[in-house]
């Protein structure tokens, strides 16, 4: 697995990290930020996402909060759509 750093939160105190890196054969990213509290996780789950889709959050996954100042850091292709969400040529 072959990490590149793409950026963290503009003046981010020492113990407060929020950071994206991207996995480069992948496209995937993985990003350090903060937990969802129980009241954003009950509302994602009152919304739901597709019918009949489960609402529960499996012990393998979490709902992060992603500062909206960290979505500069996401790479975008040319055609502006998420890199890692882009079609494979």
């Amino acid at each position: 697995m072959t990490l590149k750093f793409l950026g963290i939160i503009p003046n981010t105190p020492t113990d407060e990290s929020p950071t994206i890196w991207l996995e480069e054969e992948t496209g995937d990213l993985l990003i350090q930020s903060y937990k969802a509290t129980p009241e954003d996780v009950r509302q994602c789950q009152e919304i739901g996402s597709i019918p009949g889709h489960s609402t529960d959050v499996p012990d393998h996954e979490t709902i992060i909060r992603l500062p909206a100042v960290m979505l500069k850091y996401i790479p975008k292709t040319e055609s502006g759509v998420a890199a890692s969400a882009a079609p494979s040529a």
